[in-house]
């Protein structure tokens, strides 16, 4: 199927977006592991293989739609030197991907792409998601001070 060009080109910008993420969680989330906030780096990583879903369900539209995923294409990738960092980092990439999955939904239904802009609205969930996920982490942090943050992130374990 040959798919329109203007949206082959916004699908390929959200696959960057969602590469882009995949690096950046998947850093984030092995330098909590690596500090010992396991709660923390298991989230992450939660959110890393949502991002990377998202990429696959992109590729395999753009192959459909007759397209060439430009998968060595990356955004700029923000590592956060602090837990704050991280999550503030990723809560704004979020937010930016939701504008973005905004504006491609309705250019889908403007050519009159119903499966991509239903792809592009499931996506969208997902993404919604983690923005409230790093809401209610920076309100705790906010709440709690970091300090019983980290505490609350960090697993005991009981040796035998």
């Amino acid at each position: 199927m040959k798919g329109n060009e203007k949206l082959l080109a916004i699908f390929n910008q959200r696959l960057a977006d969602e590469l882009t993420a995949i690096n950046q969680y998947m850093v984030h989330s092995e330098m909590c592991s690596n500090w010992g906030y396991v709660k923390l780096h298991s989230a992450i990583e939660m959110q890393t293989m949502d991002e990377m879903h998202h990429a696959e369900w992109l590729i395999q539209r753009i192959i459909y739609l007759g397209g060439s995923p430009e998968v060595p294409k990356l955004n700029l990738v923000k590592i956060g030197k602090t837990v704050l960092e991280m999550i503030t980092n990723d809560q704004n990439a979020e937010i930016m991907g939701l504008i973005a999955y905004n504006a491609a939904i309705k250019l889908a239904h403007e050519v009159s792409d119903e499966g991509s802009a239903d792809l592009l609205t499931r996506i969208l969930r997902t993404e919604e998601e983690h923005v409230d996920w790093a809401e209610i982490q920076r309100a705790q942090i906010d709440q709690m001070g970091i300090e019983n943050y980290l505490a609350n992130q960090s697993e005991t374990e009981v040796r035998k």
